[in-house]
């Protein structure tokens, strides 16, 4: 299901095209393209006219230069990413920090550096945000869930 305010528009879109190579007689993904793509439509114009068109091997050029890298993903995904990183900044901080305050300091030392440098990721954004996110290199995946920031951040 598309939230557009945690997911990203790009992978949706793709989604949609795959089912379309399945089953082309199915309707509903260009449907479901034309909704997702509602408001933006005015900044993505060739998407949303490779999709007013139904031209598949137009959306699907469009989605391999995204993976690629050789696009910008659309706007929305600009954006969420950027939330998304924000969070994941505050929850990482916020972890430090209860741990740095936890008992054992002693009273009139300065307290400890806490050595936590990866978190298991908000929940609240879909796995394919923090994916996105480490092939940008904006987060290191540590495996097993668990995201770090790449050294110097």
């Amino acid at each position: 299901m598309y939230e557009p305010q945690f997911s990203l528009q790009s992978r949706f879109l793709m989604t949609c095209a795959t089912e379309l190579a399945l089953t082309p007689e199915n309707q509903q993904p260009w449907e479901a393209m034309n909704a997702a793509l509602g408001a933006t439509r005015e900044k993505e114009p060739d998407l949303a006219a490779a999709i007013d068109a139904r031209d598949l091997g137009r959306v699907r050029a469009i989605g391999e230069e995204w993976a690629a890298g050789r696009r910008h993903l659309p706007e929305h995904d600009r954006e969420v990413l950027k939330r998304a990183m924000k969070a994941y900044r505050k929850s990482l901080k916020l972890t430090q920090l209860d741990a740095e305050s936890g008992l054992g300091g002693g009273p009139m030392s300065g307290g400890r550096p806490s050595g936590i440098t990866g978190i298991t990721p908000p929940v609240r954004y879909p796995r394919e945000v923090w994916v996105e996110l480490a092939r940008q290199g904006r987060l290191l995946d540590a495996r097993r869930g668990v995201y770090e920031l790449p050294p110097g951040e």
